[in-house]
């Protein structure tokens, strides 16, 4: 909560490393990318909350046991639906996150083409 920047290593995710912690009203998101936002954050907020804190989780490549996938983990949500957010005021979705449950949302690749 202090004013210290983060630091983040942006090297594989080992399986197991993530420890999520579902149930009751608790669930987790994974948001898939693509392996050219390695290293990005990447922001959701409750929907229902105004002025709610955005919670941010960087992307990185995470081996699982069939392979690998490039995405961001949010391990320990209160259930709610959940906007997706591109930048500081662009939203590309929301996602719904339930108690118990590994929600997933594949960042749509239309924004990746943008020309900025």
């Amino acid at each position: 909560m202090g004013g210290h920047e983060h630091s983040h290593t942006y090297g594989p995710s080992g399986t197991g490393t993530v420890v999520l912690d579902l149930g009751g009203d608790t669930g987790a998101l994974i948001i898939y990318t693509g392996r050219e936002l390695l290293g990005r954050e990447i922001e959701v907020s409750r929907v229902d909350r105004d002025g709610n804190p955005r919670t941010h989780s960087a992307v990185r490549e995470r081996r699982v046991r069939d392979g690998t996938f490039h995405g961001a983990v949010y391990p320990d949500l209160p259930a709610g639906v959940y906007t997706v957010w591109w930048d500081g005021d662009t939203p590309v979705g929301s996602v719904t996150v339930t108690g118990g449950v590994v929600a997933e949302f594949a960042l749509p690749t239309s924004v990746y083409s943008s020309s900025d």
